[in-house]
């Protein structure tokens, strides 16, 4: 079973920077991707990033492109999510998905990560 520990959320002024953090533990795969979901109050779960471990292959959504950069942590299996440019439609719960052996078809839609961590508050208000 892997387990995601998401940190770095909090609340930010418009136009302000966060950086999410999330370090998987567990077993390891091959192949996997680790990604970034997000839910806003009475909207569906979205895809925001996601990079491939392996090669680091990026993806993101065409809402956070140029504002967000993903990218594998100092330490094995974490990934950070550089956040810039944040707007008020940015405000959500974000959540860390791990991916194994996933396609790239896959990469944005949820049912291609098999475990989740528990989410991290973003809230962007003046």
């Amino acid at each position: 079973q892997v387990q995601l520990v998401e940190s770095g959320g909090g609340l930010v002024q418009p136009g302000g920077s966060l950086r999410l953090s999330c370090e998987a533990s567990g077993p390891s795969f091959s192949r996997y991707a680790m990604g970034w979901f997000r839910q806003a109050p009475g909207k569906e779960r979205q895809f925001v990033a996601a990079i491939r471990w392996s090669g680091g292959t990026t993806y993101y959504a065409d809402s956070v492109k140029g504002r967000f950069t993903i990218s594998r942590g100092n330490t094995k299996n974490m990934v950070n999510l550089q956040m810039n440019s944040l707007n008020t439609e940015d405000t959500a719960v974000y959540y860390c998905a791990y991916g194994p052996n996933i396609i790239t078809s896959s990469v944005p839609h949820e049912f291609g990560y098999r475990y989740w961590g528990q989410g991290t508050q973003v809230t962007v208000s003046a």
